[in-house]
């Protein structure tokens, strides 16, 4: 299958980039560790020098990763990674489901998950619908729900901290002409585009999901509800139940003085 190898291989990619680093920035200082792991080509090209884990490295079927291999098994130990970064890597895989479960391996305790991907009920979908595009990035790759891959995650243990949209855009049309210092940028979005932004927010051309691995408590805890009540014993009765009953001492005295 085709896939993207540099930004510029999508429609606007420069624009997509500089979009998806700048949702990204305000999680960068939040997360710590020591290594920092960013699966597929795309991946590595972003910046993330705001990050406060120490080491980065690229892991992905290339001649520039630093380390080349494919993204279904990684040459990496387990529980050694503190944050893992996959943009647009899942719509370009035989088997999206394994990648994710390799990254769980991966991951430490409470470790990080960056997804970015391209989200089918958006604009972006109209390209896999026109015969024209059907065959060229990034519509001949497979667009995943994003509460499918939330699931997904949620099967492997993980807790979704953020479901965010970008890029209210189509991606058809001219790719416009990028500068040194300036991005490319696609024609001006007619109203119809600012009004879905506006109105269905949920409906942005691209997709972020962040998540993190929760820790399973080692000592399992019991159901309050499922709690035995204590099984308490009567206290006696101080004489009243269940005891013979003794005569008195009156009683005594004139059962001995009868004939």
């Amino acid at each position: 299958m085709l896939k993207p190898l540099i930004w510029q291989d999508l429609p606007f990619g420069e624009l997509l980039q500089a979009e998806i680093e700048a949702k990204l920035a305000p999680w960068w200082p939040r997360i710590f560790g020591y290594h920092f792991l960013k699966a597929g080509a795309l991946s590595s090209q972003l910046n993330s020098l705001h990050c406060n884990i120490a080491r980065h490295f690229s892991v992905y079927d290339g001649s520039d990763a630093n380390i080349q291999a494919d993204p279904h098994h990684l040459p990496v130990q387990q529980s050694a990674i503190d944050a893992v970064l996959s943009c647009f890597l899942l719509e370009f895989e035989s088997d999206p489901y394994q990648i994710l479960r390799e990254f769980d391996r991966v991951l430490i305790s409470s470790g990080y998950i960056f997804i970015v991907g391209f989200n089918p009920i958006s604009p972006a979908f109209i390209g896999k619908i026109l015969p024209k595009y059907q065959t060229k990035l990034p519509w001949n790759g497979q667009f995943f729900m994003p509460s499918r891959v939330k699931d997904w995650l949620g099967l492997l243990g993980y807790k979704v901290l953020a479901d965010e949209r970008l890029m209210y855009h189509s991606l058809l049309g001219q790719r416009g002409v990028s500068t040194p210092n300036q991005p490319s940028k696609p024609q001006q979005a007619p109203l119809w585009q600012k009004s879905i932004a506006n109105w269905l927010p949920s409906t942005g051309s691209v997709y972020l999901i962040v998540a993190r691995k929760m820790t399973t408590p080692l000592t399992p805890i019991k159901d309050k509800s499922k709690v035995k009540a204590p099984n308490w014993s009567t206290a006696p009765s101080a004489g009243r139940n269940g005891l013979t009953h003794t005569p008195s001492i009156e009683t005594q005295t004139l059962n001995s003085s009868k004939p």
